[in-house]
């Protein structure tokens, strides 16, 4: 399948090293503006929609994790950088690992959060494309926000969860089954020994979709003197719970 061109934003200096930063299933690349604004004094942020959801057009589906990282390799590519920081949050953290695993040498530094090398069973993502197909969008997103954030976190934030509701509702739902199909399939775990690039792992201690110990411990064990970080009080998007403390990792990862 060709490369298809991704919607895409920057921040900060044209001439600063690259932070790609890749989104989760059913979100756009604004589930990273708390990190965009503050990390742009220093990198040149990146931020994109994977094919099929924000931005980005659908192309035919269904997608493989390869389709979606060869999106990405040919974003840097278009955007002159021979190397880039790779990070992402869940679908992101996928691509991420993908590139980290099929392109080293494009990867200074990775970032994966919240994230799965494997994430089944198939019927999961079966069953979410079918009601994204046959129910629409907005079937999907009360209980998929009840994943992103905590319960004390919605009860906080009541605006935050509706507006997260309708980024959900507002996804297209051939390309949001179809990046459900690029996951059903997904299997990275073999590749992970072979990683070269210095990495942090992130995760939400109450992360009910990628629970640490099951995912995130696996990745960070598997991957070469990877570092793995746990926070409390965050679900899913734990960059959107914790936004400061996520953003002091980033910082201090990429400029070690």
């Amino acid at each position: 399948m060709s490369t298809v061109p991704l919607n895409h934003t920057e921040d900060g200096p044209a001439d600063a090293p690259m932070l790609l930063l890749g989104p989760s299933l059913g979100a756009d690349l604004s589930m990273w503006d708390a990190q965009a604004a503050a990390l742009a004094d220093a990198l040149r942020v990146v931020r994109y929609d994977h094919r099929g959801q924000g931005g980005s057009p659908v192309a035919p589906g269904p997608y493989a994790i390869g389709d979606l990282g060869l999106d990405v390799l040919a974003l840097i590519d278009a955007l002159g950088a021979p190397r880039a920081h790779v990070a992402g949050l869940s679908l992101g953290g996928m691509v991420a690992m993908w590139i980290a695993i099929n392109a080293p040498e494009r990867v200074d530094r990775l970032v994966l959060c919240c994230t799965s090398a494997k994430f089944g069973p198939p019927s999961l993502w079966q069953e979410r494309a079918r009601v994204a197909r046959t129910q629409g969008m907005a079937a999907l997103a009360p209980e998929t926000v009840e994943r992103w954030i905590t319960s004390a976190g919605r009860a906080a934030d009541p605006g935050r969860t509706r507006a997260l509701e309708a980024m959900i509702a507002a996804c297209d739902p051939d390309g949001y089954a179809s990046c459900c199909a690029a996951i059903e399939h997904m299997d990275l775990l073999d590749g992970l020994p072979s990683v070269t690039a210095p990495t942090l792992v992130i995760a939400g201690a109450e992360d009910p979709s990628t629970p640490p110990g099951e995912h995130a411990a696996p990745i960070a064990t598997a991957i070469p003197g990877a570092r793995l970080e746990v926070l409390d009080g965050a679900a899913h998007l734990a960059n959107l719970e914790r936004p400061d403390d996520v953003t002091r990792l980033f910082r201090e990862h990429l400029a070690a």
